[in-house]
């Protein structure tokens, strides 16, 4: 996977950051959905973690599909015309910006990722006729991406936006203080907006969840296994829409309703939030 250009990085960044020894939840994501945009160290990590638990790619599929179904929600439906999407991986097909052109053409986009080899991949990949942009920070850094040029370029703040975190917040110790990144997030927003929001639990089977995400612990990003209370409480400040926090394939479901092996499967919460003022 070349990364070329001297255009490619962020400025701050050089091509000498990228590490490709260590794994990066963003290209394990990319591994478990059966893509290629990664490298040998987070293919490996990836079979440990299917190892530990073989649901790992069902939960990756259902939390992507979870992504475009809450996508097409709010371009359709609540009529969101701009987007921020953090945490937002390799781009791969039926990403943000294509998902909500379909419906709306101008459906503005700023993706934000942490990962420099993601950053590259955008550039070279993500094309809108200027509606979609890439900006390199990082969710613990807010205020950085809220005041990024490219985001105010693309972004009007006084209009509704629909505020994407979609299975990040996971990789966010409590050390770190989920509560202050995303008022902070939320305090930013008009009334009007939304919060589109997943996250890894292990409710379902403990043992299993803990030792693949044991495995995160060697990639740049641990994660933190929340309870389904826990993930209503990161809705603070929103009101959720029906049918709440669920497992994500129960979340508004196109066609059939998710069978019980299908959801014993699926070891993620996801649920979207209004912003009511």
């Amino acid at each position: 996977m070349p990364v070329t250009g001297k255009d490619a990085m962020e400025p701050g960044f050089a091509a000498s950051e990228i590490d490709t020894t260590t794994p990066h939840p963003a290209r394990m994501y990319d591994a478990l959905l059966g893509g290629r945009d990664n490298y040998r160290a987070d293919q490996e990590a990836v079979r440990r973690v299917l190892k530990a638990a073989p649901e790992a790619r069902d939960s990756a599929r259902a939390n992507r599909a979870f992504l475009q179904r809450a996508v097409r929600f709010l371009v359709g439906e609540a009529g969101i015309r701009q987007i921020i999407d953090i945490g937002t991986g390799i781009p791969t097909a039926g990403n943000v910006h294509q998902v909500a052109g379909e419906v709306a053409p101008d459906t503005r986009v700023v993706y934000v990722d942490n990962d420099p080899i993601v950053h590259v991949h955008a550039n070279a990949l993500l094309t809108g006729g200027g509606t979609t942009s890439i900006v390199l920070a990082d969710l613990r850094e807010p205020e950085a991406i809220l005041g990024h040029p490219k985001t105010r370029a693309l972004i009007d703040f006084g209009q509704p936006v629909g505020l994407l975190l979609v299975a990040i917040l996971h990789f966010i110790t409590e050390a770190e203080n989920p509560a202050h990144i995303l008022a902070a997030l939320r305090d930013a927003l008009p009334e009007g907006s939304y919060l589109v929001l997943s996250h890894a639990t292990a409710d379902l089977r403990p043992d299993a969840a803990q030792s693949a995400a044991e495995v995160y612990d060697g990639a740049t990003s641990s994660v933190t296994l929340r309870g389904k209370a826990q993930v209503e409480a990161l809705f603070d400040g929103w009101e959720l829409i029906d049918p709440g926090v669920v497992q994500v394939p129960l979340w508004r479901p196109e066609g059939c309703k998710p069978r019980p092996k299908e959801l014993e499967k699926a070891w993620v919460y996801g649920g979207v939030g209004r912003l009511t003022g």
